[in-house]
């Protein structure tokens, strides 16, 4: 999921200082990365981040990397590391390496997000309320459809919705998110709700092996009574991506993980959604030490 092209659309919004970690001249791990004022972050223009390895790395190696991660930074005056772990379910397998490591280090947790996460392989029981939702996108003759251009979602409908109720931008600008779809057809998807041939809805899914991801989700002024979200939703859970093991709705945290949109997190729990988190940690370089003792 990590790909260089997918950092290299905003190169100019962060200082590149990813790291590749070699054993004997081969590459055997890489961390993502950005620094900025003295503090190297895991890469603040990905959604998730961490050490990448891969799986043919058993424990100890993967102790005495990330021990070397931290003794070069520490060598080279960074004294911190900003880093977020990588939710398990995009995993393609058990890897919670990095979270007992936090630990060994004395990392400080700065932050948890909470995921709305469906599991596709456990039975799906919609809400009352999801399935009249559902239902109402049905009687009005709601039709969706995939879609190659962002341009009338992105123009028409979560722009103005996310200026009107946040002041804000999207992560991705239209030309952006544009510039993605191109480098990755396959794994950045568009999805719009139309009634009488009118954009009143849409999803971008960024999909990956095992799970489907919704980036962005909004609907116009009408998506209760013409139940738009729900309607989009249930066919891409029930039909699209029925096949995958997660289907993620994402966060609905704001104030770094301190707080919940209790509202947005009932709509998504009504589609069967559990939570599961993605931690954020401060760990000190010069903390590499403590790794030093770990095996008896």
């Amino acid at each position: 999921m990590f790909n260089r092209d997918f950092m290299e659309y905003h190169k100019d919004r962060f200082t590149d200082h990813s790291l590749l970690i070699f054993k004997e001249k081969k590459l055997v791990a890489a961390l993502p990365a950005n620094i900025t004022d003295g503090a190297l972050h895991s890469h603040q223009g990905l959604t998730y981040g961490g050490l990448v390895f891969t799986e043919k790395l058993k424990f100890n190696a993967v102790v005495e990397l990330f021990k070397a991660v931290l003794k070069h930074l520490d060598n080279d005056k960074v004294a911190t590391l900003n880093i977020k772990l990588l939710p398990a379910i995009y995993s393609s397998m058990p890897n919670e390496e990095l979270d007992y490591l936090m630990f060994l280090v004395d990392a400080k947790l700065t932050r948890r997000d909470a995921l709305a996460v469906i599991d596709n392989s456990k039975k799906i029981n919609f809400s009352k309320d999801r399935k009249e939702g559902y239902k109402r996108g049905v009687k009005h003759n709601l039709i969706v459809k995939e879609e190659d251009s962002f341009d009338v979602f992105w123009n028409t409908i979560l722009v103005p919705n996310l200026k009107a109720k946040h002041h804000a931008n999207p992560v991705h600008s239209l030309d952006e998110i544009t510039a993605l779809k191109q480098s990755f057809p396959k794994h950045i998807r568009q999805f719009n709700v139309y009634k009488d041939n009118v954009v009143v809805a849409g999803t971008t899914i960024f999909e990956t092996k095992h799970v489907a991801h919704s980036q962005y989700i909004s609907g116009n002024i009408n998506k209760n009574e013409l139940g738009s979200l729900d309607f989009l939703h249930h066919y891409l859970i029930t039909k699209v991506f029925k096949d995958k093991r997660y289907f993620d709705f994402g966060i609905s945290n704001e104030n770094k993980g301190r707080q919940v949109n209790q509202g947005l997190q009932y709509w998504k729990e009504g589609f069967g959604a559990r939570t599961i988190v993605q931690d954020f940690y401060s760990v000190e370089t010069k903390n590499y030490d403590k790794l030093n003792q770990v095996f008896i």
